[in-house]
């Protein structure tokens, strides 16, 4: 297994941009790497996705504003978020999927007020 340790986060604006890291401890080139959110009280929904080989895909309430990335040199995932909205605002995690066994980072808060 891999562990993930996420850092960013926190309060912005509306419209302002924020960016998420990644670091996990060992090889993610094996990985689908993603990231989730969890809005209070509701369950986790996947926000974007990167599979080792494929393409990026996105949920469609954040497509043309979030990016993924992935480092496979610096085992690093990022999620670069723009034109954040209020609606946007949860707790974010990174999750690492291989062959059934899925990892998950600490979580990390988003808040989008004014």
């Amino acid at each position: 297994q891999v562990q993930l340790v996420q850092s960013g986060g926190g309060l912005v604006e509306p419209g302002g941009s924020l960016r998420l890291s990644c670091t996990a401890s060992a090889s993610i080139v094996d990985y689908d790497m993603a990231w989730y959110r969890q809005y209070l009280g509701k369950q986790r929904e996947a926000v974007a996705t990167f599979p080792n080989f494929g393409d990026t895909n996105y949920a469609g309430s954040v497509k043309g504003r979030f990016t993924i990335s992935r480092d496979n040199a610096r085992n690093m995932v990022y999620l670069q978020m723009n034109n954040l909205k209020p609606g946007d605002t949860a707790v974010y995690y990174c999750n690492a999927r291989r062959l059934g066994e899925a990892n998950w980072g600490q979580g990390t808060q988003v808040t989008v007020s004014s």
